[in-house]
């Protein structure tokens, strides 16, 4: 198993992650009646939804291995009041990545491919791009277990579904480039997946989305999924809706394997109730049992942000061990204006999906999972720690606006009194002004920065608390410039001497 190396975090992560590591004993805990649970979630998720201005979710319940319960809230299309239903068609973003492995194995039970095999040994007409790093001996597990040292890759870059759209090979031709050596760490990367995608076409000598269709989509019985998008799809795919709740219409990427599924909750619950183990264990000619379990192998260890909530990553899954000891096998999808995530614990046969048309939905999501996580008996799950780290942050913000406008009244009181008053950094810039001016163009060049990005981690986990996070970082970069051009006449004089 690959050791994930340490990397810094963040300022504003690492006081999250701080926080959220506080640790949660589940032994207190103990399951209660199905009933209960979706009683509860009726009240809750109407409620959390209206909270963090999300139009539309859809969730599932597997119990003893069976989908028990599938319900929908609110709209696809708020512009034109469709509703969301549990058989709609949604993008399920990299939950695809766990589809894509089942695909990947079915050749390695069919002996066509190995895990261990170099990537190359099965590709022809197509090689990695230049880079400093021995590329031809990244393995098919190094990619699969996002271990192989590639790069995240353009998750800006999507596509009308009606657009012509870049082939696979051109796509990794351009962004396959190796940043590391093969196998040094786990690094999260849609390029890994969708250079499999490119391996399945050449082994099986098929269309990737066909091959996943007839090999593993249809013979689980998952009717309402697919790789590709269809006009035809009914219910119609959602609008997704971004951080400021615009609509984002339907789009595609050029790589189908890491982002590329179509699918309804009712399916993802199918899907993943498929990999049950043991007592919860399927009768299905898709994989063998030997077979998925390899899929929930640890195969890297994580650290840094990723280690807040998941222990290792393994064959297109994440992998959580529980506060009672027990492995839940999940994976998270996001994308412009969609977030989803399903949560199983195989040995126990239950599963939770959760698909939404909003970007702000993590919250959502990681109250749903600590609900029925506790619900469940198991404690809690890392991904509800996101609650820990919201609560955190409020009270850092809060403490930085208390500071910053405690300062600004003594500003505003030094001016009326007279004991402050205007004094020109170019004539009298000393020590302390120096690093007040310093600090107000940092901060001010982070807020711009940040403004900027199409994506940052902190506004789509604290959708809420972030944009206060914002404002209070300008109103403390105010008062420092104010400080700095207003200082105390007191210190001045002392400055003077």
């Amino acid at each position: 198993m690959i050791k994930q190396k340490k990397s810094p975090i963040p300022f504003i992560l690492f006081i999250c992650a701080a926080a959220i590591s506080l640790p949660v004993s589940g032994a207190a805990y103990e399951s209660k009646p199905l009933d209960e649970l979706i009683t509860h979630f009726g009240q809750r998720i109407p409620a959390l939804m209206n909270n963090y201005n999300i139009p539309g979710v859809a969730i599932a319940l597997v119990e003893d291995g069976e989908t028990a319960w599938v319900k929908a809230y609110g709209y696809a299309d708020l512009e034109e009041g469709r509703t969301m239903t549990g058989d709609t068609y949604c993008r399920v973003q990299s939950i695809s990545k766990s589809v894509t492995a089942w695909g990947v194995l079915k050749l390695v039970e069919q002996g066509k491919i190995s895990l261990d095999s170099p990537y190359l040994q099965y590709i022809t007409d197509w090689t990695f791009p230049d880079s400093e790093y021995p590329v031809e001996e990244i393995t098919v597990r190094q990619l699969l277990s996002l271990s192989a040292g590639m790069p995240l890759g353009n998750v800006v870059q999507r596509f009308s579904p009606t657009d012509e759209v870049p082939s696979i090979r051109t796509v990794l031709s351009e962004e396959a480039i190796a940043f590391q050596e093969p196998g040094t760490s786990f690094h999260y990367s849609n390029v890994s997946i969708n250079l499999l995608e490119l391996l399945i076409e050449e082994v099986s000598g098929r269309d990737f989305a066909d091959y996943m269709q007839e090999e593993i989509l249809n013979p689980l019985e998952t009717h309402h999924s697919s790789y590709t998008w269809s006009k035809d799809f009914e219910p119609p795919v959602p609008n997704g809706y971004d951080l400021k709740n615009r609509p984002v219409p339907v789009y595609v990427y050029a790589g189908k394997a890491s982002g590329g599924l179509f699918a309804s909750a009712e399916d993802i619950a199918s899907f993943v109730s498929a990999g049950m183990t043991g007592l919860y264990q399927k009768n299905h000619d898709v994989l063998k049992p030997e077979t998925i379990e390899i899929l929930y192998q640890p195969q890297v260890e994580m650290s840094g942000f990723y280690a807040q909530a998941f222990n290792y990553y393994g064959l297109g899954h994440l992998i959580e061990i529980l506060p009672d000891g027990t492995t839940a096998v999940s994976h998270s999808g996001q994308g412009a204006g969609i977030m989803t995530h399903f949560h199983s614990v195989p040995e126990d046969g239950r599963v939770i999906v959760i698909l939404t048309n909003s970007q702000r939905s993590w919250p959502l999501i990681g109250y749903i999972l600590s609900d029925w996580a506790e619900w469940a008996g198991y404690g809690s799950v890392g991904m509800g720690k996101i609650i820990w780290g919201k609560i955190i942050l409020r009270v850092l913000v809060g403490l930085i606006l208390i500071l910053a406008l405690w300062q600004a009244f003594r500003i505003c009181k030094g001016l009326l009194s007279g004991s402050r008053n205007y004094s020109s950094p170019l004539k009298e810039l000393t020590l302390l002004r120096s690093l007040q001016f310093i600090l107000f163009i940092i901060l001010i060049a982070g807020l711009l920065w940040a403004i900027t990005r199409p994506y940052l981690n902190i506004t789509s986990l604290m959708p809420v608390v972030s944009v206060w996070l914002g404002y209070t970082i300008l109103i403390a970069a105010l008062v420092l410039l104010g400080s700095a051009l207003f200082p105390a006449a007191k210190l001045k004089k002392e400055l003077d001497k």
